[in-house]
């Protein structure tokens, strides 16, 4: 494709330059070129707030450039200070590497690992388990600034509040040699993150041009290196998308359903339907544009599918669409919902309060009580009056409601 960085811009997916015109020379040229992308285990799946760094990775390697994925399996030992208020919880070594098994595998849901130019996954823990403590500091240590490391906004936050340790100012170097080692290994000119990252991130590219030169090492050698990030994924009004009700939207379908996937996207904003469509769809941008402005609900039921099935596949974005008319259209509880099975003996001769809040659909009894007071709780497609009625007794599965979008079907066994 030619004018690609021209495209990128167009679709939203830039923000950050660490040298703008050679990053533009290197996006538009015909030369293929290795970047990376790295990505902290600190849980066992993938959230929303990866979606734009990874978009960024599939359509570099559609361009054929060579794709590296790190994950941080020492990083993630460390935790990453960034606008945090508090240290984050440390890990065992055994959370850790269950996490990064998870990652790898959600993360080929988006990038290609097999075929025509598959990406490499490597992690951090492969080559910082092999250095001593002080060899570490010897190595990298050496040639960062500690003032300037505590002016980044990495570590602001952490450093208002008075508790930042002596772990987590060691995240930095980690993160910054990162760069250096896969440039020198594999040649890697290129980091791609989110904004977010930037102060890392550009830590990586100092430490790799100062260690050349304190090293006498060549371009030839070693490449020169840079840096580009995508932007945070913010709503119009400023606000950080992935947070719902239940807590944050994951790309794992135990922890985030596909309905529930399906239907967080199709209840954003209207406002932020184009911007949604131009980052995680092909769709050319005229046809995007002329979509939002003719029909802004067929251009959002649209966005949503299309997300959904960039995470999720075909198959299970059809199911959610299916569930989601089927519901809305009919309040069938047979349809294919989110569903959740619960030991019988558990809610045996219990009243609809107690059933509603042992199940999990809701997290307190006060809750419940005020949803019943505005006719906003229902089971099986009737609105529940009285809280302190038994539920059935002879009834294995019920529907439950919560206003006009949120539903659970309660299986007992």
């Amino acid at each position: 494709m030619q004018n690609f960085f021209e495209y990128l811009k167009e679709r939203g997916l830039v923000y950050q330059m660490t040298h703008e015109k050679e990053i533009i020379d290197l996006l538009n040229g015909d030369k293929p070129f290795t970047f990376y992308l790295g990505i902290d285990p600190t849980a066992d799946s993938l959230h929303i707030g990866h979606f734009f760094a990874l978009r960024m990775f599939s359509l570099l390697q559609k361009q054929g450039h060579h794709g590296i994925l790190l994950i941080g399996g020492a990083t993630a030992l460390v935790g990453d200070p960034t606008g945090k208020s508090d240290m984050r919880k440390m890990l065992s070594k055994d959370q850790v590497q269950h996490n990064v098994d998870e990652v790898i595998r959600l993360a080929k849901q988006f990038i290609r690992t097999d075929g025509e130019n598959p990406a490499r996954i490597v992690s951090n823990a492969e080559w910082m388990d092999k250095f001593s403590y002080v060899d570490f500091l010897r190595t990298a240590c050496v040639h960062m600034n500690v003032n300037k490391m505590l002016a980044s906004e990495a570590y602001s936050s952490r450093l208002e509040n008075g508790g930042l340790t002596f772990l987590e100012m060691g995240y930095m170097p980690i993160q910054a040699y990162d760069f250096v080692h896969l440039n020198r290994t594999y040649g890697c000119a290129v980091q791609i993150g989110g904004s977010d990252q930037w102060g890392n991130i550009v830590a990586g590219v100092e430490l790799s041009r100062k260690m050349n030169l304190a090293e006498g090492k060549t371009t030839a050698e070693c490449p020169d290196t840079f840096a580009i990030t995508s932007p945070l994924l913010m709503t119009k009004e400023g606000k950080k998308m992935g947070k719902t009700e239940s807590g944050t939207l994951w790309v794992a379908r135990d922890k985030t359903t596909p309905y529930h996937f399906y239907q967080y996207f199709y209840n954003t904003d209207d406002a932020d339907t184009e911007m949604l469509l131009k980052v995680f769809t092909d769709i050319p941008t005229a046809e995007i544009v002329s979509m939002c402005q003719n029909d802004i609900r067929e251009a959002k039921k649209r966005m949503a599918y299309e997300v959904t099935k960039l995470v999720h596949g075909a198959e299970e974005a059809d199911k959610a669409v299916a569930a989601s008319a089927s519901l809305f259209s009919n309040g069938a509880a047979s349809v294919d919902v989110p569903t959740k099975q619960v030991e019988k003996e558990s809610v045996k001769d219990v009243s609809i309060l107690d059933f509603i809040v042992a199940t999990g659909f809701l997290a307190s009894k006060g809750e419940a009580r005020r949803l019943i007071e505005q006719q906003g709780l229902s089971l099986d497609g009737e609105k529940v009056t009285d809280g302190m009625a038994k539920i059935p007794a002879d009834k294995t599965e019920f529907l439950l409601q919560k206003g006009k979008k949120n539903f659970l079907k309660i299986v007992l066994k």
